[in-house]
Formats: C-alpha cells, sequence, structure tokens
C-alpha cells in the first residue's frame, strides 16, 4: 500500500498541474497544449527513462521518471477538462487490468512457469477483445505493434510473431540470401526509381537486415544505440584536441583526427 506521503505528493502533482491548467492565473504554454501537442514529449520523455536506467544514475532515474509521470498527469488533466476521462479513471483501469490478467496471484489459478504466465497472459488479453487465441487474427497485432512501437522494434516484433506461426525461413543461408536481394534492389532503385520506391526498397533491406539479427539473438536496436553513442565518443575526443571549428579542416584532416579518436577510446 502507499504510505500518506506518498499520496499527499502525487495530489501535489495533480494539484500543480491543475494550477498550470486553470484559465485563471495558469501558464500560457500549458494552456495551449492538446493530447496530440505532448505526444512528441510523450515520446522523448520515455527514452530518457530508459537512457537514464541503462546509465545507472538513480538521481537521474528518479528526475526522468519523474517527467513521465508529469506527461501522465497532464494527459489525463486535458482529458478531464473534456469531460472525456480522469486520472482516477485511468489508475482504476490499469489496476483493474493487472488484476484480471495476473489470476495466479489474484486468484486461484496454479501456473508452473513463466510460459503459462504468459499464455494466460495472451488468452485473457484475446477475451478482453471477444475473441480466442484461436480466432484472434495475427495481422490486427502485428498492426498494433506498428503503430505502437518505434520501427525498429515494431519490425522485430513483427518478425518474431510472424515466424513463431510458421513464417520462417528454413536456415540461415537463406536470410543472407535475402538481405542480398535486397541490397541489390535497393541500390538498383537509387538509380532508376523514384524517392518513395527508393524509401520503399529502403524499409525492405532495413527489414532483411533484422531478420538476420533476430537469426543470430540481436538486439537491432541496442546495436544501433551503441553506434550512435561511439560516434559522439569519438567526436567528443575530436573536439577536445582541435583548436578551430570542425568546418575549417580538410576532409583528410577529420579523418586523422578520427582514427586518433578512435584508437584512443580503443585503450580506454
Amino acid at each position: 500500500m502507499a504510505d500518506n506521503q506518498t499520496l499527499v505528493a502525487l495530489q501535489q502533482l495533480i494539484d500543480v498541474v491543475a494550477k498550470l491548467r486553470s484559465p485563471e492565473g495558469g501558464c500560457p504554454w500549458d494552456l495551449a497544449q492538446t493530447p496530440e501537442s505532448l505526444t512528441t514529449y510523450v515520446i522523448e520523455e520515455a527514452y530518457e527513462v530508459v537512457d537514464a536506467i541503462q546509465t545507472g544514475d538513480k538521481r537521474a532515474i528518479a528526475e526522468e521518471l519523474g517527467d513521465l509521470l508529469l506527461q501522465v498527469v497532464l494527459q489525463a488533466q486535458i482529458a478531464s477538462e473534456a469531460g472525456d476521462f480522469s486520472l482516477q479513471q485511468i489508475a482504476e483501469g490499469i489496476s483493474q487490468k493487472l488484476i484480471r490478467r495476473h489470476p495466479h496471484v489474484f486468484s486461484d489459478v496454479t501456473v508452473e512457469n513463466m510460459d503459462e504466465v504468459r499464455q494466460n497472459w495472451e488468452t485473457i488479453k484475446a477475451a478482453e477483445k471477444g475473441e480466442t487465441p484461436a480466432t484472434q487474427k495475427l495481422s490486427d497485432k502485428l498492426s498494433r505493434y506498428r503503430r505502437s512501437l518505434p520501427p525498429l522494434n515494431a519490425a522485430m516484433k513483427i518478425s518474431q510473431k510472424a515466424a513463431s506461426v510458421g513464417f520462417e525461413w528454413n536456415n540461415i543461408d537463406e536470410v543472407w540470401g535475402k538481405l542480398q536481394e535486397e541490397l541489390g534492389e535497393f541500390q538498383q532503385a537509387l538509380t532508376e526509381e523514384t524517392t518513395e520506391r527508393q524509401e520503399s526498397e529502403l524499409g525492405d533491406l532495413l527489414f532483411a537486415i533484422i531478420q538476420v539479427a533476430r537469426w543470430h539473438n540481436l538486439d537491432p536496436s541496442a546495436g544501433l544505440q551503441g553506434t550512435s553513442q561511439r560516434f559522439i565518443q569519438r567526436l567528443q575526443k575530436m573536439e577536445d584536441v582541435i583548436n578551430r571549428p570542425l568546418t575549417e579542416y580538410s576532409l583528410e584532416e577529420l579523418d586523422a583526427l578520427w582514427q586518433q579518436a578512435k584508437a584512443q577510446l580503443a585503450k580506454d
């Protein structure tokens, strides 16, 4: 159970947000926001929470979770003003869902392992939509992933679910063959096709790379995140030793600085 101090702190946040949205003395920026205008901040704050967790900085984690909680309370405040729903309804809804989907904790259902927990979850989730696991359309489930997840994560999830029902290659050689095929089609599109077609072929190529990653149990999002981080670290090393803007260096000089930074980081 939440202690009284926690409930007081939550109520204070609710009151602060309500004041910010008050037509009398509120903040013009907060008053101008809509559920749609705030979606960017919801995504940004969620990513910043993940970044803080990955760095292990406890103070940063607490701060970023607070920023994410603010987005929930702010969305609820705007919805409440419009008479759509309230923060109370949000909390009650998720509590009821958790109780409903965990009968092994809140009822007398017995499970032996995590696989059974997952199976029960999927069965209950389908029943909530008036379906059964047998009648639930895979395409509907994959469409939800496409809409709700970042593109790389969605593509991996879609690939995994499709493979689980048999939509799969026979071996890794076939996967590599598909990657080579898509690379060739992308290269051809770059010289002969419209921008729309080029982007389509680029998507096919990225999807093929994700298949290779899945077959080797690799996380493409983590891989790309690591590459971006290494790029920034090398750029930092370069900027630490130069005495004029990067734009004033030749390509050869920049490459030399890059290699120097790369070698230095490899030693650290």
